[in-house]
């Protein structure tokens, strides 16, 4: 019997009980995100300055280096093989290099589930700070929901870089370059997929790449522990 297409075998590995896990961190993420923004929402209009404004930015900036770093990670290190990584991660975005409508054929948990659970520290270190308590204390607040909440959006807005057809307003956003553009990412879908890894508004690609940061890194990782990286390409099916 012949090879599964990467598709098929995307939604054969999504079981009952990651979609369960995928729901709660879905609803935690919602009931923690909209507990850490009425903290700060309490604190009035007059609070909210440009310090807000500032830590807002820098927060969304973060979640886009974030997603390079994570993206780059999975993409290059670890097999497919690597017991819980292997198939929660790894395998899922090589597989995607193969097929990249694939994601957009993922419904909304499928697509945000993982990106919830993984913003669960963020949103806990955000409820332990009082923003009422200092300036410094609601700017990390801020900061960290700002980050989760671009964290949340990333596998959304990589969704919809790939798809056909999006809503107005995501063209609208796209365009103006405020989230992941369609020609933007697809500088990443060129062999060997060594280049724009950010997939949340791909701010930090031109930067990264011009600094050859994750090239870097490859070589410190190599050097350290003469592992290859994206040695397992050819081996995802």
């Amino acid at each position: 019997m012949g090879a599964e297409t990467p598709s098929r075998a995307s939604l054969a590995s999504y079981t009952g009980a990651a979609r369960a896990v995928d729901s709660a961190a879905i609803l935690g993420f919602f009931a923690a995100a909209g507990a850490n923004v009425s903290r700060v929402w309490a604190l009035g209009m007059e609070a909210l300055d440009g310090a807000t404004a500032a830590a807002i930015c820098l927060g969304y900036l973060a979640s886009d280096l974030g997603s390079g770093t994570v993206h780059w990670f999975f993409d290059t290190w670890l097999s497919a093989r690597t017991p819980v990584l292997g198939s929660m991660f790894v395998r899922p975005f090589r597989e995607h290099h193969v097929d990249p409508k694939a994601i957009t054929r993922h419904d909304f948990v499928e697509t945000n589930g993982s990106n919830c659970l993984a913003t669960a520290p963020v949103l806990l270190g955000a409820l332990l700070l009082d923003p009422s308590s200092s300036i410094a204390a609601q700017f990390g607040v801020v900061f960290l929901v700002a980050l989760a909440l671009g964290v949340f959006a990333t596998n959304q807005l990589h969704k919809w870089a790939h798809a056909d057809e999006v809503p107005p307003g995501v063209r609208w956003l796209q365009c103006m370059g405020l989230v992941l553009r369609p020609e933007h990412h697809s500088v990443h879908h060129r062999a060997p997929f060594a280049r724009h890894y950010c997939i949340t508004t791909g701010w930090m690609n031109p930067l990264l790449d011009g600094l050859g940061y994750f090239r870097s890194l490859e070589r410190a990782i190599s050097a350290l522990t003469r592992a290859v990286p994206r040695a397992e390409d050819a081996a995802i099916t």
